[in-house]
């Protein structure tokens, strides 16, 4: 006992701790923001601050490694203010930043440093950084790891941003080399328009935009199919660690199998909204749905979760990408015009374990898809995402058993739309603490804004 006074200056305690073994009766102890130990209750040092969850369950908090905060140059859509505010409620603590919403575009160190000085003061939450791979910068891949980007993301097809064009193959042939040597991952939005033999469902969408259906139409399971192939052909070219980000065709997962089989550094993740929506129930004209690739059919889902429970889906990540009410254009209901984007950061816990909980997955489980394994891709394995010895003190007090309704009110994002909207969750984020420091308690926030950058380099490729 005597061993820790000296230097423990808190400690978190509860019946319900998600150990290395488990959940179970402990005590948090923690100096200086981290981790120094887990042990039994009567091993608490006299004298010291004591959190007491009782019978809440004290979970890592999460590692969200897909969101789109839009900073700089498109705060009107989400910034660094709201969005960590809304992780902090939703017992996130720890973001990496996409590259493609802001402005300029992260695809140059120029940019980065932008986006970098432009976040200062800003962060409720610590957030780490990807880089984009566009036609022609390869010649700044380098730079940027070396400031710190944790990887690189590129699409297969039109992103939505002008100024973040989609690289074809010839692209990935300069760019992959690079990143391989550098140990570094390539994210993949994973569709190429490969047409349709003569039927254009794009056309069908124009004369139909409020019909989900003729959008899901729109974006076939092909799309993605013929995507995952090419990059799983260049990942065995280049032994580049290659990631599938928001895979939804579950006809591509016999291709996710054979490149594990294969001993090919390749994973994919899946999102909250595949896994727990289905085209079938989207109503005409909401297009607080429309992402891409799309929703799909439930029977589709069922295959995701199945692929996750087995390990072939690695984990699950939000891929938070609002926009401006306008942009959604609820109005017209529009599928065709509309912004493909899904708000769901603040909702990511409770939307899953909801869902894997009436599937028979348990909490440690979904702590594995969020926070261990998110930590792991990201290069933050040694930090975040565990409550061990030596890691980062990012704890979420959980209610598990208790319900809420998403409403308006208790969204935190920039804007309040989403199509979680009047939903019924399992999971409610009570406590969340950013390296001991409690940021969000109960419906309120701390008005620290503690959240670093983490800015580093990896030198070798994280195995998952």
């Amino acid at each position: 006992m005597g061993a820790h006074s000296d230097r423990v200056d808190r400690a978190f305690v509860g019946r319900k701790v998600l150990t290395e073994a488990g959940f179970r009766e402990a005590a948090i102890l923690v100096a200086n923001g981290k981790i120094m130990d887990v042990v039994s209750l009567s091993d608490v040092p006299a004298g010291i601050s004591i959190e007491d969850a009782g019978d809440l369950s004290i979970i890592p908090g999460l590692v969200d490694s897909h969101v789109h905060v839009n900073e700089p140059g498109r705060t009107e859509w989400e910034g660094f203010h709201t969005a960590t505010r809304a992780a902090a409620a939703g017992g996130v603590t720890t973001i990496v930043d996409m590259p493609l919403n802001c402005i300029p575009v992260t695809t140059t160190l120029q940019a980065l440093d932008q986006k970098l000085e432009a976040i200062e003061g800003l962060l409720r939450v610590d957030c780490a950084f990807w880089g984009g791979v566009v036609p022609g910068n390869h010649g700044e891949l380098e730079a940027m790891v070396k400031r710190g980007v944790v990887g690189f993301k590129c699409f297969l097809i039109h992103s939505g941003i002008d100024d973040f064009p989609n690289v074809e193959e010839k692209d990935l042939r300069l760019a992959m080399p690079i990143l391989a040597r550098l140990g570094v991952p390539l994210l993949v939005h994973a569709e190429m328009d490969c047409g349709h033999n003569g039927h254009d469902p794009a056309e069908n969408l124009k004369k139909n935009p409020k019909s989900y259906a003729a959008f899901l139409e729109s974006r076939p399971k092909k799309w993605e199919n013929d995507a995952i192939a090419l990059v799983k052909k260049l990942c065995e070219e280049f032994n580049c660690r290659v990631h599938i980000v928001h895979l939804s065709s579950s006809e591509a997962l016999p291709m996710v199998v054979a490149a594990k089989s294969e001993k090919l550094p390749f994973t994919a993740e899946t999102c909250p909204h595949y896994l727990t929506f289905a085209a079938e129930e989207i109503p005409n004209g909401d297009t607080r749905f429309k992402c891409a690739p799309p929703i799909r059919e439930k029977e589709n889902s069922d295959l995701l979760w199945k692929a996750l429970g087995d390990g072939t889906l690695e984990f699950v990540v939000s891929d938070h990408s609002p926009c401006t009410p306008q942009l959604k254009m609820m109005d017209e209901g529009d599928f065709d015009k509309a912004w493909g984007g899904i708000a769901s950061l603040q909702f990511g816990l409770p939307a899953v374990w909801t869902f894997a909980k009436a599937k028979g997955h348990t909490l440690q489980d979904v702590s594995r898809w969020m926070s261990e394994k998110t930590a792991r891709f990201a290069g933050l394995g040694e930090q975040k995402g565990r409550i061990a010895r030596g890691y980062d003190a990012d704890l979420v007090f959980l209610d598990a058993e208790e319900t809420f309704v998403v409403e308006k009110k208790n969204v935190h994002h920039k804007h309040k739309e989403t199509p979680h909207e009047g939903r019924r969750f399992f999971g409610v984020v009570k406590k969340t603490f950013l390296r001991g420091e409690k940021i969000f308690d109960d419906g309120k926030f701390s008005e620290s804004t503690n959240g670093r950058k983490l800015l580093q380099s990896q030198g070798e490729t994280v195995k998952l």
